[in-house]
């Protein structure tokens, strides 16, 4: 009888222990700070990780009527927020620096988000005065069109006013030109 305990118990406990050793937490889900084009972009929003490994986001660094526009997002559907977005406008990036996030307005740069709102419609929200942060370009390579960089920055939902704190961003993609 007591060996028949005792291997009820062990089975308990072997078959009670999780074989999910893929599990993480915060900044653990997050992709590697990478350079090399590798098609990742993720956060921390509010603490819970936000990332977008699809390497299907629209990435652009651009030179139009002389120029620049920077542009590269990540989608995480059934997540709030849906999207986020950082941009530039008219403004030449250089590597190793950072460049803050404000305004969408010329010489600027800027982050959006993308709430969803009843009607599955969308709610976007720009940083400004109030709600900004920055983002740092760590590797611009023209031959290979591959930017990487850190970004962060906190934003309020205009319609709910919830602020959220989005934190420790990277992002590594191919861009078009």
């Amino acid at each position: 009888m007591k060996n028949k305990l005792y291997i009820f118990i062990l089975l308990f406990l072997i078959l009670g222990c999780s074989s999910d050793d893929d599990s993480c937490v915060g900044i653990d889900c997050l992709p590697e700070a990478t350079q090399t084009g590798a098609g990742t972009f993720g956060c921390l929003v509010n603490g819970e990780p936000f990332v977008d490994n699809s390497g299907d986001f629209n990435c652009f660094y651009q030179l139009v009527d002389g120029e620049y526009y920077f542009s590269i997002s990540g989608r995480k559907e059934g997540f709030i927020p849906r999207g986020i977005r950082l941009s530039t406008t008219s403004l030449e990036l250089a590597n190793g620096e950072t460049y803050q996030l404000v305004n969408n307005e010329e010489g600027q740069a800027h982050a959006a988000v993308i709430f969803y709102t009843t009607g599955n419609s969308n709610n976007t929200n720009t940083t400004n005065q109030n709600f900004n942060g920055s983002i740092t370009i760590t590797n611009l390579d023209f031959s290979d069109n591959i930017v990487s960089g850190y970004f962060e920055f906190n934003i309020q939902d205009t319609l709910t006013s919830e602020i959220y704190s989005i934190k420790n961003g990277r992002f590594d993609a191919q861009f078009n030109q």
